[in-house]
């Protein structure tokens, strides 16, 4: 059975990139979306989604359920590590002070980034620990809903 990697991946990322979607995060795929998304006013989330298996096991996941709590940020937005590259590239350039993470989430308050929860808070963790962390941030730094 010969298997075509290029369809594989690209099966991959179609599912990835489905999941934050439904989640409720708008997907920005090039830098003027990302100026746009990151330079609004109030909190923006943002989730460095990719295809690894703790984004797929754990960062997705908790990306979707984080967001059903009192406290929320203003703004879902998401860039895909590895496929958008430049729109993931100009996305870091607002994580001052934090390495390139992905999977990741960033947040950001007036174009400004708060905090981070990087790989190593991710990987080895479940979904809900991960869910514990954001929604930790969001009770410091969001509004209720």
């Amino acid at each position: 059975m010969a298997l075509d990697f290029n369809l594989y991946m690209h099966d991959v990322v179609h599912a990835a990139r489905e999941d934050i979607t439904q989640a409720g995060y708008k997907e920005l795929t090039s830098p003027e979306e990302v100026d746009q998304a990151l330079k609004q006013e109030g909190t923006t989330l943002v989730m460095v989604n990719s295809t690894c298996g703790c984004a797929g096991g754990v960062a997705r996941p908790a990306a979707a359920h984080s967001v059903h709590y009192d406290k929320r940020p203003d703004h879902l937005v998401t860039v895909f590590a590895g496929q958008d590259k430049d729109a993931t590239e100009r996305a870091r350039e607002y994580f001052e002070g934090y390495p390139p993470s992905s999977p990741s989430f960033a947040l950001l308050k007036d174009g400004k980034i708060i905090s981070m929860v990087e790989r190593h808070d991710i990987e080895g963790f479940s979904p809900v620990d991960v869910v514990t962390k954001l929604q930790a941030l969001f009770d410091e730094h969001c509004e209720e809903v």
